[in-house]
Order: structure tokens, then C-alpha cells, then sequence
């Protein structure tokens, strides 16, 4: 998986005040779980650019200026509620023998049938939560679509990976074709039709 790297400081004061002033300064301040003790520490704003406002999913290493340095996901995040500027970041700390539950992407790939026909393609789940070691944690989870045709599916079973856990019952529809009013069947589905029903009967006349 790709990183992000984010020069930060160790904060030392962690009450209100020191944290007001730390967001007037434009800085973010953080907190690093998952050692033997948290790390508190801050960093510049704009800093969090590319791992914030992107739909990809990173790991980050953390450098303090002082020699340390961590790798690390982000775990959650708070924004301001009207002008949604970042308030508060919780990192978790990674260990190649730990696994870790992250968000990650899913990428469609190649072209449903069903949509060209007409239907309409219903990407259900646009990112999914797994659990892995860290070195098997995955840029993005690819989803092949090319043979998905109206009134199909493709669920978490479809896609399992004895790489990762995904934390979704395996019914969990990640994409499918729904029918629309200028869908047409598919060809396939009309050469079985009619083998199955022989000759299809004359029209009524009128």
C-alpha cells in the first residue's frame, strides 16, 4: 500500500487550551494509539491534504523531528461542523505481526453487458472494511464487472482473498445491474429462451 509521510512535533500539553491555540496556529493536533503508551503530537494542516481529501486509502509513517518515527493508519477524524476544517486525528500504530481494520476502495473493472444493454449499474459499496497484516493491506480491492448482466450481482463472497478478512457478511452486494425501461435482454438470455421454448408464437393480428 502506498504512504503518506507527516512531519509532525510531540505536543506536551494536551488540555483546551494548549489545543485552541495549536488550531489558531493551523495545526492539527493528534493522537498515535496502539504502543505502550498514546503519543500525542501535532501537525501542519495542510499536511493531511493528500490523505484526507482523497478517495485512495494510505498508511502513513509519522516523523516527530526528534529521530522518531512511526508507521501508522489513520483511525478516525473529526471536522469542524460548519467550516469542516479538521479538528482532531486518531492514528493507530502499525506491527508487521499485528492486523489492522482498514477502510480500502473498490475499483470496477472492464464493462458489464447489463449496463450496455440498458440496465442500470448500482455500485452498492464504493469502499470495504477488512483486516490484515499490514504488509497485505491492498491500494484497492478490483472488482471484474465484464460478465455482470441484468438482474446479476457481485457480493463479498465473489471476491474473497486469502490475504485479507473482509468484516461484511458474505451476502453484502458491493454492485449490480437493475432492469430500466430502455434495457434490452441480453443475447445470451434470448438464444436460451428460445431453445428452451421452441418457436416463438406469431403475433395477434389485429
Amino acid at each position: 500500500m502506498q504512504s503518506i509521510t507527516i512531519n509532525g512535533s510531540k505536543r506536551e500539553s494536551v488540555g483546551k487550551v494548549a489545543t485552541k491555540a495549536l488550531r489558531n496556529a493551523e495545526l492539527v493536533p493528534c493522537v498515535l494509539y496502539g504502543g505502550e503508551a498514546p503519543i500525542h503530537f501535532s501537525a501542519e494542516e495542510k499536511s493531511f491534504k493528500n490523505l484526507v481529501y482523497t478517495p485512495n486509502a494510505h498508511t502513513v509513517v509519522i516523523e516527530l523531528g526528534n529521530g522518531e518515527k512511526y508507521e501508522a493508519v489513520m483511525q478516525d477524524i473529526q471536522f469542524h461542523p460548519v467550516t469542516d476544517r479538521i479538528l482532531h486525528i486518531d492514528f493507530y500504530q502499525l506491527f508487521e505481526d499485528k492486523p489492522v481494520t482498514m477502510q480500502i476502495p473498490v475499483k470496477l473493472q472492464g464493462n458489464s453487458p447489463g449496463v450496455m444493454n440498458g440496465g442500470r449499474l448500482m455500485f452498492r459499496k464504493r469502499k470495504l472494511t477488512i483486516k490484515a497484516l499490514p504488509a497485505n493491506l491492498p491500494d484497492v480491492i478490483n472488482v471484474d464487472i465484464s460478465k455482470l448482466r441484468i438482474g446479476g450481482n457481485i457480493s463479498v463472497v465473489n471476491v474473497l482473498s486469502d490475504d485479507y478478512t473482509f468484516l461484511h457478511p458474505d451476502n453484502t452486494t458491493i454492485v449490480q445491474v437493475k432492469t430500466s425501461r430502455n434495457a434490452v435482454a441480453d443475447e445470451e438470455e434470448e438464444t436460451e429462451e428460445g431453445a428452451e421454448g421452441g418457436e416463438a408464437e406469431a403475433p395477434a393480428a389485429e
